[in-house]
């Protein structure tokens, strides 16, 4: 029996902040987009590296708060990228932990992402 890596989904309320966070700041890349019908909340993958993320507008899929550890190979270059995005909501340090550093951003809805390395 083997287990795959699990895909969190995290809730999302509104459409063009999750793609400006998502997309625009972090650089995710969307994979794929679903709706059951064009006015109805949307349900969306985005992906960086191995990384997965199910951002959902359903809400019963998940509650806004969630807050996960995402492992990045070289820290510091991400941090730098993010800082030259100068993005207006969030300008994120480096904080040492006594497993490694992390960077922590919050994105609109309260889901609260942590980037760790070495």
């Amino acid at each position: 029996m083997n287990f795959g890596k699990p895909v969190p989904i995290l809730r999302m309320f509104d459409e063009t902040k999750a793609r400006e966070f998502y997309v625009d700041f972090l650089g995710f890349g969307i994979d794929w987009e679903h709706r059951f019908e064009p006015d109805l909340p949307l349900y969306l993958q985005v992906s960086k590296g191995d990384c997965l993320l199910h951002l959902s507008e359903h809400h019963g899929d998940c509650s806004p708060g969630a807050a996960m550890r995402i492992p990045v190979d070289d820290l510091d270059a991400f941090h730098r990228e993010l800082l030259a995005k100068r993005y207006p909501y969030a300008r994120p340090g480096i904080e040492p932990m006594p497993w490694g550093r992390d960077l922590s951003v919050s994105d609109p809805f309260g889901n609260r992402l942590t980037f760790t390395g070495d």
